[in-house]
């Protein structure tokens, strides 16, 4: 087997496993409409009143469009949010682009009109919430005294510094209206379905695009505790706002119990387990022994990249934790702390680092290939998912006058896998359930 094969079947994986993380397949699994009764749930809905959907995520477009397949004339109105250039056409929902992963005045006035559609709901109105990853950047809220752009630069700082997504939304949460259970409030007394395709370790409802449909587990104490962890110097409205909090004089969001719940349904549709075993499925299908080494990955890129290649050796060596031909896979969220100012992503930057590792043992090294991909379609601040790479990449970039090192220690990785021909770009995926490693041993 050589690395050319390795390479094609890292991408038939991947391609399988988005494939799976479709949101049409998780939709019609999640909800049917059938002689004006809405199937959820186990629950049978009589559509009685109005059904509105609402939704914001990188996946929103085309779960709207689902929603739409599902349900049609059944829809009295709608609004979703989705990010720049990942629009779809619909028919009875109003779409809305706007900025991520740094929110902008377009997602502010998609939440406003959002509010103005959940207004006057009556109890047997129905509310379809579609919430996908990206959505606590799409539905900006700023909270009294705080502007959108104080919101974009504590969010561009805590994401430079390496905040993980839970410690990002937790801060957000307590600087907005519409996040930690505040839409849910919007919407009372009307039922509230959220389909919820997660993209946060663990799947807690209250982290997944900040829970604007769940109770907030987390308080302004721990918000401000990010805060000072990471050493950021937020504007003083904004630090003002967490440190009355802390002390009592703002309220909190809505916690569990509240009354805004009871006829609140918070549904994971998909998450990255239903990711990794289509992946592992495809993998076996190509005949590789498998094994899912876990879905809760998390930590810097490059040290996580560093351990993968370990694992590498290790099944060369060993045949542990499985025998070749062998295909390793896992999921999760890993995180970078800028300190260059190169361009990149998390997947890309792990795709370096690991091939900066597998070098130093090429020669004694089986035909090998790694992969880390973004589901969503988009890396960082990039148009790459990721990136795909082998021991001999960085021996091609010597032959291009490349040092691998600078660039990782720039955070440089796109430049550099866009000159060694590693980068995958596949566009926008219309999903997102988090990041997908694959490790190829021959």
């Amino acid at each position: 087997m050589t690395v050319s094969e390795l390479r094609q079947n890292a991408r038939e994986i991947w391609e399988a496993a988005l494939h799976a993380a479709n949101p049409s397949t998780s939709l019609h699994n999640a909800i049917q409409v059938s002689d004006g009764v809405l199937a959820v749930a186990g629950r049978l809905l009589p559509l009685e009143g109005r059904l509105i959907v609402v939704g914001a995520g990188k996946a929103a477009a085309r779960m709207a469009q689902v929603v739409e397949e599902i349900a049609g004339r059944h829809i009295a109105g709608g609004l979703v949010v989705t990010k720049y250039d990942h629009g779809l056409p619909l028919d009875r929902i109003r779409l809305v682009e706007a900025g991520h992963p740094i929110p902008d005045e377009n997602g502010v006035r998609a939440v406003r009109d959002t509010q103005a559609l959940l207004s006057d709901l009556k109890p047997n109105d129905i509310v379809l919430s579609l919430i996908s990853g990206g959505g606590s950047a799409l539905w900006p809220s700023p909270a009294e005294g705080i502007t959108l752009e104080e919101k974009q630069n504590v969010t561009q700082m805590l994401l430079r510094a390496g905040a993980t997504i839970q410690e990002l939304n937790g801060v957000r949460k307590h600087l907005s209206g519409i996040k930690g259970g505040q839409l849910a409030r919007w919407a009372s007394p009307a039922r509230v379905i959220s389909l919820i395709m997660s993209d946060v370790i663990g799947d807690p409802l209250d982290f997944i695009a900040s829970g604007p449909t769940a109770p907030d587990t987390t308080s302004f104490n721990e918000a401000l505790a990010t805060i000072r962890k990471y050493g950021v110097q937020p504007a003083p409205a904004i630090l003002g706002r967490l440190e009355a909090g802390a002390r009592g004089e703002i309220a909190e969001n809505p916690k569990p119990g509240d009354s805004i719940f009871r006829h609140v349904d918070n549904l994971i549709i998909a998450n990255n387990r239903l990711l990794v075993e289509a992946a592992s499925k495809k993998a076996k299908e190509l005949g590789f022994h498998t094994m899912i080494l876990g879905t809760e990955l998390e930590g810097e890129a490059k040290d996580v990249a560093r351990f993968l290649s370990v694992i590498g050796r290790e099944v060369v060596r060993s045949g542990n934790p499985v025998r070749r031909p062998a295909c390793i896979l896992t999921a999760g969220e890993t995180t970078v702390a800028v300190r260059g100012s190169g361009l990149g992503g998390r997947n890309q930057e792990m795709a370096l680092a690991w091939a900066i590792a597998a070098a130093s043992s090429q020669s004694e090294l089986p035909p090998t290939c790694f992969a880390s991909v973004a589901t969503d379609g988009t890396d960082g601040p990039t148009d790459a998912a990721g990136g795909i790479v082998d021991p001999s990449t960085c021996s091609r970039a010597v032959q291009l006058e490349l040092v691998p090192s600078k660039f990782l220690a720039e955070n440089d990785s796109y430049h550099f896998l866009k000159a060694t021909g590693d980068l995958i770009v596949t566009g926008p995926t219309q999903t997102n359930l988090m990041d997908i490693q694959i490790l190829l041993v021959g």
